[in-house]
């Protein structure tokens, strides 16, 4: 038994009560829920325990350049110095500026893991610095066949340089609009974000998507939501993304003296349960 095993091995048997688990590396996925009605079922984790490494099955890595949608600077790559597991339990998602070249990390459960109807929750600590635009997000699973926006996107947490405001936001496919309708919310959190463990979460349901940050609901959608000429695609099956872009239209460019070099994204856990 690995390392990483043996320590998801030892947060399943405190969840023994609760679920029935197959362990595969650093996940835990559910067979079944056999006691503790007032519990949620958990359907999927990964606490990214164990020795360093590269992070495994459900994530893949998404690679390349070509802007990424936001005319990103960003050349996203599979080198564990971008995406790995960083040895104290947690995903680190890096990006880094060496030799001319700006470099990040994507992963996707795309093909690996999705999710119809839950909450899928993560606990991370953002980063901080000029041009930096982390994500945790979804994307339907139709994407590749149908593309964007008519696949759909929710994203769970966003934030742009300081981290100084949420940005969460449900984007639909709209006739009238190439871009689609987007359903946002944004605002100055309670609490700092940036380097500090934080639950970002989203509740996905029949007709209805919720967004928000530990204890407090930042955003509520629902078909009524959208113009008439919108459809509301997110009854479908959905795939997790997390990334750290750089540059861009929204963010503006990285500044060497205000851009950590490098600047690293952290993921203690991510979950999906029961509605």
């Amino acid at each position: 038994m690995t390392a990483r095993t043996a320590s998801t091995a030892r947060r399943a048997a405190r969840l023994a009560p609760l679920l029935a688990t197959t362990l595969a590396g650093g996940l835990i996925t559910t067979a079944c829920s056999s006691a503790a009605a007032d519990e949620p079922e958990v359907l999927f984790a990964d606490e990214f325990d164990g020795p360093a490494g590269p992070v495994g099955q459900p994530w893949t890595m998404e690679t390349g350049g070509g802007g990424w949608g936001n005319d990103e600077m960003q050349v996203y790559t599979d080198d564990p110095a971008n995406v790995r597991i960083d040895g104290d339990g947690h995903l680190a998602i890096s990006a880094r500026y060496d030799d001319g070249r700006l470099t990040s990390g994507r992963v996707s459960t795309y093909g690996g893991y999705s999710v119809r109807y839950g909450t899928v929750s993560a606990r991370v600590a953002l980063p901080a610095g000029q041009g930096l635009h982390p994500a945790f997000w979804l994307l339907g699973d139709n994407i590749r066949s149908v593309g964007w926006p008519t696949a759909g996107e929710i994203d769970v947490i966003e934030t742009l340089n300081d981290a100084g405001e949420y940005h969460t936001s449900v984007k639909a496919p709209r006739d009238s609009v190439d871009r689609g309708q987007e359903v946002a919310a944004s605002g100055v959190p309670d609490e700092p974000l940036a380097g500090e463990f934080r639950t970002y979460w989203m509740r996905k349901e029949p007709g209805r998507i919720q967004t928000g940050i530990d204890d407090t609901t930042l955003l509520t959608a629902t078909p009524g939501d959208l113009a008439p000429d919108a459809q509301w695609v997110f009854d479908a099956p959905f795939h997790l993304l997390l990334n750290l872009a750089v540059g861009g239209n929204w963010s503006g460019p990285p500044d060497e003296q205000r851009t950590p070099n490098p600047s690293t994204m952290l993921i203690d856990w991510v979950r999906v349960t029961a509605l």
